[in-house]
C-alpha cells in the first residue's frame, strides 16, 4: 500500500546540480524517518542522507556540504538537492522511509519502504 516514487535523475557534468524528489503515498501520517540511498555498479548500497519528522538531518561524509535533504510533512515528500556533483556520485538513487525507529533517524537507520530508484550520471 505504501509507495515511494523518485524523480529528477539525469545526466550532468561534474560541478553541476540536480534535485531529486520522492513522493510518498499510502501513509496515514508522515513517517518518522525518510532518507536517500545510492548504489553504483560493483559498489555496496550506501546511505546518503536522512531526515527525521522534526527536520533533523544526517549525511554521509562524502556528500556533507554538497547535498541537502529536506522534507514536506504536509505533502509527505522528501527531496535531495545535490550541488557540486562529482563523477563518483554516479549511482542509482533510492528514497526510503520507516514509520518507527528506536535508534533515531540517521545514515545507520534501517528503512522498511523503498522506491524504485532514479539514475544519476555525472561525467567528467
Amino acid at each position: 500500500e505504501v509507495q515511494l516514487v523518485e524523480s529528477g535523475g539525469d545526466s550532468v557534468q561534474a560541478g553541476g546540480s540536480l534535485r531529486l524528489s520522492c513522493a510518498a503515498s499510502g501513509y496515514s501520517e508522515p513517517p518518522y524517518c525518510m532518507g536517500w540511498f545510492r548504489q553504483a555498479p560493483g559498489r555496496e548500497r550506501e546511505a546518503v542522507a536522512a531526515i527525521s519528522l522534526g527536520g533533523i538531518t544526517s549525511y554521509v561524509n562524502s556528500v556533507k556540504y554538497r547535498f541537502r535533504v529536506t522534507r514536506d510533512n504536509a505533502r509527505i515528500t522528501v527531496a535531495l538537492q545535490m550541488d557540486r556533483l562529482r563523477p563518483e556520485d554516479t549511482a542509482m538513487y533510492y528514497c526510503a522511509a520507516v514509520d518507527v525507529s528506536y535508534t533515531g533517524c540517521n545514515t545507520s537507520t534501517i528503512f522498511h519502504s523503498w522506491g524504485q530508484g532514479t539514475q544519476v550520471i555525472v561525467s567528467s
